[in-house]
């Protein structure tokens, strides 16, 4: 069956697009998007290839529907924060700690930072700076450093996937960075020395607080 040719009826309605994105989230979880391909996809399924291209024109729009199938359960989970400030940190933090789960939605973050996914977490975002008090003109500055942090921390886990590290490689991974730090000149380099021993020993997740924290109080600062 070719891409263009359209299933029987009953072929349809047993592989809708809900099922095929769970079957592709369960490849992307397991085995990374290097082996999420169509025909992976369909054996998974039991179907052909085509039947998946009538639902999904390819795997860009896959790995996009995937993204915006697991975002769109995260925003839902922090519905209920209290809001806007401690809203917008059970926002970042899911999307956090989702994108240490499944890295590969920190991939296509920063791949793809304006898809549908994160038409979500502009609207809830959004809303929580208006709550704040932020004036129109200066939710997009707001909400745009926010998203763009967001996107930033994607971006540096999808990195350490790919390099396919390890928590128990992170001691080490540090160890090299300050050891590289440290050889330069401290006279030209005070502050990188000065910064070497916080590298070695720091919190992801708490750096991470520390770095949202600053930006929800620039934007306290602004109203």
């Amino acid at each position: 069956m070719s891409p263009k040719t359209k299933p029987s009826e009953g072929r349809v309605g047993a592989l809708s697009k809900e099922r095929i994105v769970s079957s592709a989230i369960d490849i992307l979880n397991s085995d990374g998007e290097s082996a999420l391909t169509f025909r992976a996809l369909a054996r998974r399924l039991s179907t052909g290839s085509g039947a998946i291209y009538w639902h999904l024109a390819d795997k860009d729009a896959l790995l996009a529907a995937a993204t915006e199938s697991v975002l769109s359960r995260v925003m839902a989970e922090v519905a209920g924060a209290p809001a806007p400030a401690g809203a917008l940190r059970a926002i970042a933090l899911s999307v956090f700690d989702t994108i240490e789960t499944h890295p590969w939605v920190g991939t296509q973050l920063a791949r793809e930072p304006w898809q549908p996914a994160m038409v979500e977490v502009f609207e809830r975002c959004s809303a929580q700076f208006a709550a704040m008090g932020v004036s129109g003109d200066s939710i997009f500055p707001c909400v745009s450093a926010f998203v763009q942090y967001l996107i930033g921390a994607a971006a540096q886990t999808a990195a350490a996937a790919r390099h396919r590290f390890r928590a128990s490689d992170r001691p080490a991974i540090l160890g090299t960075i300050v050891e590289q730090w440290t050889q330069r000149d401290p006279a030209e380099y005070p502050f990188v020395h000065l910064l070497a021993g916080q590298v070695r020993h720091h919190d992801e997740r708490e750096v991470f607080l520390a770095g949202l924290d600053l930006i929800l109080a620039g934007a306290k600062a602004a109203l």
